[in-house]
């Protein structure tokens, strides 16, 4: 899934569109395209489609000669690197730089995040190079809307990645992607996400506060259980997980480390609600009692704060698939069978998961597992 490509005020082939078959590879390639992007300058044109191959960056000229570019395509191309006249370019939105050879040292121009290029693009598609990292240089790109990393080398999201705070789409298919950092959620216009064709194992919880997103693309990756927090998603329309080793059995994890004396001291404060002020207590402790997690057993009504039991939970989505949900549980006895208080547990949890069932169908449209 690929975002429709913004076409600028181009109007789709009128005037103000540009397509230039370039020569073929060459002696002298480089200066025959330069000539006949001279002579059919204009100051109208807004999309600039090039073809063929390219020897060398962007023909220096090339901002003096469409002042009023909007919309540049050097998809397959065969650059390396993009050239300093990017930089000149003031109006541009739309630049698509596809199946390429960028990635190298160089790849893009110095100063990228400081020209008024930054402020202007919208749409930046860099699909199908070599990219082994996400260049520090898009990070200054505050206005970016749309941007397409599939098809590269990338082994990591840089959490940095929080600075594009204006993205609606993110595309990074198809790279060794092993982890996704939580400071991703805050990306608050985040819409579309596509994570696919990577080697992520797990996703952090954090992920739940992209009130925005409508589509997320985890397939063909090494998930084996989601976090509960997904349910948040309250407006997800699409969730891709095909081809993902999810768990395919009820699994209980319960390697449980005793509470510490301190977290036992927290937990009989806060279940017993007992009174305190700031200045009743040091503030390392005030901190730490602000930290406890509600235990999701409506049975219990404790909490936890460091030591929890992990649970993988199976929830119908839309009465056809059952997604594994990870639960944090304030101790074993919220889920073993052998207790008394567990006894009713089993009837609960049955209750439990056709309650989520119901608030999932309407949140999960459309969920794609095969």
């Amino acid at each position: 899934m690929e975002p429709q490509e913004e076409v600028g005020a181009a109007g789709g082939g009128g005037a103000g569109l540009l397509e230039l078959e370039l020569p073929r590879r060459g002696a002298g390639e480089a200066g025959a395209v330069a000539a006949e992007l001279e002579a059919r300058r204009s100051g109208e044109t807004r999309r600039l489609v090039l073809s063929r191959r390219l020897s060398g960056p962007l023909p220096a000229g090339l901002a003096r000669w469409f002042p009023a570019l909007e919309v540049l395509d050097v998809s397959g191309t065969g650059l390396a690197a993009l050239g300093a006249e990017l930089l000149e370019l003031p109006r541009l939105r739309t630049l698509l730089a596809k199946n390429n050879r960028l990635g190298g040292p160089g790849a893009l121009p110095k100063g990228l995040g400081q020209a008024p290029l930054a402020r202007s693009l919208r749409v930046l598609n860099l699909s199908g190079n070599r990219f082994a990292e996400l260049p520090a240089a898009l990070l200054g790109l505050r206005g970016l809307q749309s941007l397409s990393l599939g098809g590269n080398r990338l082994h990591s999201i840089p959490p940095e990645i929080q600075a594009l705070s204006s993205l609606e789409f993110l595309y990074l298919g198809g790279n060794f992607i092993t982890s996704i950092p939580p400071e991703l959620a805050n990306l608050p216009s985040l819409s579309y996400l596509v994570l696919s064709d990577n080697k992520i194992q797990s996703i952090p919880p954090q992920l739940a506060q992209l009130h925005s997103l409508r589509s997320l693309s985890l397939h063909n990756n090494l998930l084996t259980y989601l976090p509960r927090e997904i349910l948040n998603l309250v407006h997800l329309e699409e969730l891709s997980l095909r081809g993902n080793p999810l768990v395919v059995r009820f699994v209980r994890d319960l390697t449980y480390n005793p509470p510490s004396l301190l977290e036992l001291a927290g937990r009989t404060m806060k279940t017993r609600n007992i009174p305190y002020a700031s200045s009743d207590l040091p503030g390392n402790l005030v901190r730490y009692l602000s930290l406890a997690s509600n235990c999701p057993n409506p049975k219990c009504g404790g909490v936890y704060f460091d030591s929890c039991v992990r649970q993988i939970k199976f929830v119908d989505f839309c009465g056809k698939y059952r997604l594994p949900l990870m639960h944090y549980l304030c101790s074993p006895e919220c889920s073993s069978p052998c207790s008394s208080a567990s006894q009713s547990s089993t009837s609960q949890s049955e209750s439990d998961s056709e309650d989520e069932a119901i608030v999932a169908a309407h949140r999960m449209q459309k969920v794609l597992l095969g």
